[in-house]
């Protein structure tokens, strides 16, 4: 299973939106409640941030093992929201089929 970090803010509304995403998806999906993640306030944990710099612009943004997966856009609906996080998720519980042979 993969590592998910999200960037936010606090009073963000489009972070409340991830938030609230993530808790559904999660109470909805077990394999979900299970990925560790990480919430990065971006402002009060500058040196956590630090390596996603330059990576992403808008919050919240979602990586997965370090790489983004997800970057809200200004508008952007709750559903759109959702639908992101959702693809987040399952890249964090995908697993690597190897090929025999």
């Amino acid at each position: 299973m993969k590592k998910v970090t999200v960037l936010y803010m606090e009073g963000c509304p489009y972070c409340r939106n991830a938030a609230r995403a993530m808790d559904e998806l999660e109470k909805a999906y077990s394999a979900y409640a299970e990925v560790p993640v990480e919430w990065i306030e971006e402002t009060r944990e500058r040196e956590k941030a630090q390596p996603f710099a330059g990576a992403y612009y808008y919050v919240p943004s979602i990586f997965v093992d370090g790489t983004k997966v997800y970057e809200a856009k200004p508008g952007e609906s709750y559903e759109e929201c959702k639908r992101h996080v959702e693809t987040a998720f399952r890249a964090a519980v995908e697993q690597r089929v190897e090929a025999d042979g």
